[in-house]
């Protein structure tokens, strides 16, 4: 199948200037070819875009394509089947709102990635990181303190998998990816949502950390781990880790050490900010509530000493249940002390250069997979642009739209 799209404004993912009048030829679903000059095709569906502004899909680098509730415990007590539907209905949404390619941060399945590319999901395209791993009491163990076990069995949740030791580690990275996982996720500091650990309290040893470093380069791969605190993000640096997630307590330090090991930072606002703002509607307990406001009460401050410092700023979001219609507050949030060209970058090429896909994905360029959104107006001057979702006109994924409101 071939497309043009005449007469658009597009803005390539990376650079800071718009090339107006362009035209983009797409076949077999990338873009063969940008132009300042019509193009000719005797196959071509031709749509003309009366200036508008074109760029590239949306990545969200931390997403929960199984995340229907902010109570983790009813995930897993809900059966699969009915969870995999739910799972169509967020990563749908997701898709409507412009993100073509989220990486799920733990609990999606190849199951998933195959029924979207199997079109019975009309979704973006999914990095998954399979069951993320903890350790016992971990951010990813969700048995309350007086939970009791009669036996000695693997605690698996639908988004997190116990383990302890080294070696368990490497079976259990080994394993996801058997399943198709493409990155590993960790859990390395204490979190709001788990119900026994303090936000800073360290996780895993360096031993089992390097463990599931080295296994993951065996598969040409990394590790993304969740680290509130500078002492947990120390940790992840020193030990491998490329992606951090959330990086909401940093000190100078630590973010002068994930500068120099060139690792990912990928801050997620919109969690912070929605539970920091519904949490007593959500049924968050009182300690779940504490926890939030004091990440909530650093996450600015520690964007804003990344961006300074000059790291590799990813996006993502990390939203669960009720919450997951903020997906796009996060272009809002950090407007605070990002520039718009900042936060777009963050959003496409520097999230594709973090999934390995610099070139196929984030950008509008020859050879690119053709993942383009069409919106009226320019997000570059008001970024909000994009969580007002009725400005983006159309949503293309592969070459084939999957939003069209342009006029006929």
């Amino acid at each position: 199948m071939a497309l043009i799209l005449e007469h658009c404004t597009v803005w390539d993912g990376v650079t800071d200037q718009l090339a107006e009048g362009r035209h983009l030829l797409i076949e077999d679903g990338r873009i063969s070819e940008v132009s300042d000059r019509p193009l000719s095709s005797r196959v071509a569906e031709r749509v003309a875009l009366g200036g508008r502004f074109v760029m590239p899909g949306l990545i969200d680098a931390h997403f929960h394509a199984y995340g229907l509730s902010i109570d983790i415990a009813q995930i897993d007590r809900t059966l699969p089947s009915l969870r995999a539907l739910e799972a169509r209905r967020l990563l749908e949404a997701a898709l409507q709102r412009g993100f073509t390619t989220v990486r799920d941060a733990g609990g999606a399945d190849l199951g998933l990635v195959l029924a979207t590319e199997r079109g019975l999901i009309r979704g973006p395209r999914i990095f998954h990181a399979g069951r993320a791993l903890s350790q016992t009491g971990g951010h990813g163990d969700m048995r309350a303190p007086d939970h009791f076990q009669l036996c000695s069995c693997a605690t698996c949740g639908a988004f997190s998998l116990v383990v302890d030791g080294p070696d368990e580690v490497r079976k259990a990275v080994r394993e996801q990816f058997r399943q198709g996982a493409t990155q590993i996720k960790l859990f390395l500091s204490g979190g709001v949502l788990s119900p026994a650990d303090p936000i800073w309290m360290n996780q895993f040893t360096d031993a089992e950390i390097q463990a599931a470093v080295f296994e993951a380069a065996t598969r040409r791969s990394y590790v993304m781990a969740h680290a509130h605190t500078a002492d947990a993000v120390k940790r992840c640096v020193l030990n491998g880790v490329r992606s951090i997630e959330h990086a909401t307590i940093l000190d100078e330090e630590a973010t002068d050490l994930i500068v120099a090991h060139h690792a990912f930072a990928v801050p997620t606002l919109a969690v912070v900010d929605a539970v920091r703002e519904m949490g007593p509607a959500l049924g968050l307990s009182p300690d779940k509530i504490d926890k939030a406001r004091e990440v909530s009460g650093h996450a600015l401050a520690s964007l804003d000493r990344l961006r300074q410092a000059g790291a590799k700023i990813g996006f993502g979001t990390d939203l669960l249940g009720v919450t997951t219609p903020r997906q796009s507050s996060e272009f809002r949030l950090r407007r605070e002390v990002m520039q718009p060209l900042e936060i777009l970058r963050s959003a496409t090429s520097v999230n594709a250069a973090l999934l390995n896909r610099s070139g196929e994905l984030g950008v509008v360029a020859a050879g690119a997979w053709a993942d383009l959104l069409v919106i009226d107006g320019n997000p570059l001057d008001d970024v909000t642009l994009l969580e007002r979702h009725d400005s983006i006109r159309a949503v293309l994924k592969a070459g084939l739209f999957y939003k069209n409101a342009l006029p006929s």
